[in-house]
């Protein structure tokens, strides 16, 4: 028995069909928007909980994996160029050899995940997996990070302070991304 997935269009834009300039301008609205998202934040030690990841799987779900892993390095790309576009403000080198540093790897792997899931039909208007989709993402998120912070803290360390702080926000932020593209799911038909 094998497993088939309906083929979706390319993210909720289709943006491959957009011309090289309307493209540019979503990567550009990414960053805009994931600069914002890492402004929303509730301040904790070692790594603030951010609407980062948030930001990231919508811009997976709505851009397509291509378009979105290239945002989310852009993005990343600005920060090391010393654009105060992470968490904090942060920019600059430091943000990625820190504590930080796993989960800005993660991003743009998540970002890609969801991209390529959601062109395999897990969109809105199967919100039950979108909702495991985007919480699958957050724990590759979480796990990365985790990993990282272990080898700077230790293990159970960074489990209590990188990991166990954050899995509620991770399945509320999952559960509002499913929310969200079943709404403008609704407003779409289901690709067959």
């Amino acid at each position: 028995m094998s497993v088939q997935f309906r083929t979706a269009p390319v993210g909720f834009f289709d943006l491959p069909s957009k011309s090289f300039v309307q493209q540019a301008l979503f990567v550009v609205a990414g960053t805009l928007v994931l600069a914002l998202a890492s402004r929303i934040q509730v301040p904790m030690v070692p790594v603030p909980i951010t609407m980062q990841t948030f930001a990231v799987t919508m811009i997976g779900a709505l851009y397509g994996w291509r378009l979105a892993g290239l945002t989310v390095l852009a993005w990343l790309g600005e920060a090391m160029l010393g654009l105060p576009v992470l968490a904090g403000g942060a920019s600059g080198l430091a943000p990625f050899v820190g504590p930080t540093a796993g989960y800005l790897v993660s991003f743009p792997i998540m970002a890609v995940l969801v991209g390529f899931m959601t062109e395999r039909g897990i969109d809105g208007h199967r919100p039950v997996a979108g909702f495991l989709l985007h919480f699958g993402a957050n724990a590759v998120g979480l796990a990365l990070g985790w990993a990282w912070l272990a080898g700077l803290i230790g293990a159970e360390k960074a489990w209590l302070a990188g990991v166990a702080p954050f899995i509620l926000g991770a399945v509320l932020k999952s559960a509002l991304a499913a929310a969200v593209l079943r709404a403008m799911a609704q407003k779409t038909p289901a690709s067959q």
